[in-house]
């Protein structure tokens, strides 16, 4: 298997590395602004800047905005896509460049998910949703069926998203939230129903 170069040394980076340890890739270091500053992330070593070549790269970045623009400024389109041995993706799913699923997660029937994409650890995503570039699934959150998510959105730890609802882009929906309603551009929802915050 290939080296891993990966883009940000915070804990996200850990669980990305831990992943591409059990995908079997040799040679996984760090690529972070506090080199040379800082020359380890956990039992990994940080060997440089984030905008130095070589090797394959992969984005580890769990801001949304800073991880979108590492793609456009490092020309990051040709990364892996690296999915957790636990996961569990339908054969007629796609997932787009750089996209992350963690130890856990399930992607049903016909999901399709942009470039950059995160689904952090025990997230679900049921048939025919649409994640578009850079969303954030945290850990334990539920999206139901056709679901469709805007560009650089999160959805918290735990929340769960029904059936048929559309989130606009850059939408934060908070830890626990339960979301039954469309979710306009740009706004913060909480609470059980979810509410404009």
């Amino acid at each position: 298997m290939t080296s891993l170069r990966i883009i940000g040394a915070g804990g996200h980076g850990k669980v990305v590395a831990d992943t591409a340890e059990a995908l079997e890739y040799e040679g996984i270091s760090f690529l972070d602004h506090d080199w040379p500053g800082r020359d380890t992330n956990g039992r990994w070593r940080i060997v440089g800047q984030p905008s130095e070549l070589g090797g394959q790269r992969f984005c580890a970045i769990g801001d949304n905005a800073v991880r979108a623009r590492m793609f456009e400024t490092l020309d990051l389109y040709d990364s892996p896509v690296l999915a957790h041995p636990s996961s569990m993706v339908s054969t007629s799913a796609q997932l787009g460049a750089g996209t992350f699923l963690a130890a856990g997660v399930v992607v049903n029937a016909d999901a399709r998910l942009g470039c950059g994409v995160i689904l952090n650890t025990g997230c679900s995503v049921d048939h025919d949703c649409i994640l578009g570039d850079f969303v954030h699934v945290s850990p334990g959150a539920r999206l139901a069926g056709n679901v469709e998510i805007g560009a650089n959105s999160w959805i918290g730890i735990g929340a769960v998203v029904r059936e048929g609802v559309r989130i606009g882009r850059d939408v934060i929906v908070g830890a626990g939230a339960a979301v039954v309603e469309d979710v306009d551009d740009g706004v913060r929802v909480g609470g059980v129903p979810a509410k404009r915050i």
